[in-house]
């Protein structure tokens, strides 16, 4: 009786994990160990960036309104310290945007700091 081998499930196989290679440089798009150990690697940072990218995010939320508060004669923490206080429900992200794209609305908030 002859060799019985699954070859249709391993090419299957193989081919998913080259076509997530794809784009790859040198051996890590074509050779199979290869682009499993890049693939592999890919996703430990793909899944470790995802988290930094919320804290870069917030980083820069915080530099864009220290930027806006300080024209207006607020240092940050002074400004964030006052709007816990008066409880103004906005969050940094809304906060960086107003700074950034709309000064006359942020000046009306620092405004009402004072």
């Amino acid at each position: 009786m002859p060799r019985a081998t699954n070859n249709v499930a391993a090419k299957q196989r193989r081919k998913k994990i080259f076509k997530q290679a794809k784009g790859f440089f040198g051996k890590g798009k074509n050779v199979y160990t290869n682009a499993t150990n890049r693939l592999e690697k890919g996703y430990t940072y793909a899944y470790r960036d995802r988290k930094a990218k919320k804290r870069s995010f917030r980083g820069l939320w915080i530099q864009r309104i220290n930027a806006g508060s300080r024209e207006h004669g607020m240092s940050y923490s002074v400004f964030m310290g006052k709007i816990h206080a008066n409880n103004i429900e906005l969050n940094r992200k809304v906060l960086a945007d107003l700074a950034m794209n709309n000064p006359v609305t942020f000046k009306a908030i620092c405004d009402s700091l004072k």
